[in-house]
């Protein structure tokens, strides 16, 4: 059996503000903030296999905190891909070629809306690794191997668990904060001020 069989034509996702937007064949233009930071914070880490749920959002946000501040804004949206291609974990990913062309595909997209490199930054991969090792230890159940993680977990995190209407918000006002202001509203060039929760980044 063809576990790869080819779909001819790509096809729409229709993201929560609305937009169509094509995961294999992804535009700059479809790219939203406000779908990002919604779309990520009701996606559970760990497929849902730690004790309390809790947001890729949440783990985004964490990140930008404890990378280099040239690398916040990539460490917030280092895994905004998946709000467009869900968060597969990554035996299966392995197992997933093109899987992980598309993940690349939409990284560009993405990058490009940013302002981004194509190419993520090392110091953005191990402010991940250390999140994976922190959230291991304290949110997935004990087991033969969470000694050894909690020797690569960062020392000084709070993990809240937040809600997934609390994780965006936190997740909106990192961004703004990252690019332009204060929290309470978003201001783009020769746009007028729009309410945080009624911005779309288009």
């Amino acid at each position: 059996m063809n576990w790869f069989r080819r779909v001819p034509k790509p096809d729409y996702m229709q993201t929560f503000s609305g937009v169509q937007y094509w995961p294999a064949a992804p535009r700059v233009q479809d790219v939203r903030i406000i779908d990002i930071a919604h779309h990520l914070s009701m996606l559970c880490r760990f497929t849902g296999a730690c004790r309390f749920f809790y947001s890729v959002a949440e783990h985004s946000v964490l990140v930008s905190q404890i990378v280099p501040p040239e690398h916040a804004l990539c460490g917030l949206l280092h895994d905004a891909t998946e709000a467009y291609t869900n968060d597969i974990n990554k035996p299966l990913k392995r197992s997933l070629p093109d899987y992980q062309n598309i993940e690349a595909l939409n990284w560009t997209v993405i990058a490009d809306k940013f302002g981004l490199p194509w190419e993520m930054p090392e110091q953005v991969h191990a402010a991940d690794y250390a999140m994976l090792r922190t959230e291991q230890v304290r949110l997935m159940p004990y087991c033969e191997h969470t000694e050894a993680w909690g020797k690569d977990a960062h020392p000084s995190v709070t993990i809240q668990c937040l809600s997934p209407m609390n994780a965006e918000t936190q997740f909106l006002e990192r961004f703004y904060e990252l690019t332009r202001g204060h929290g309470q509203a978003l201001v783009f060039p020769n746009r007028p001020i729009v309410p945080l929760r009624d911005a779309v980044f288009a």
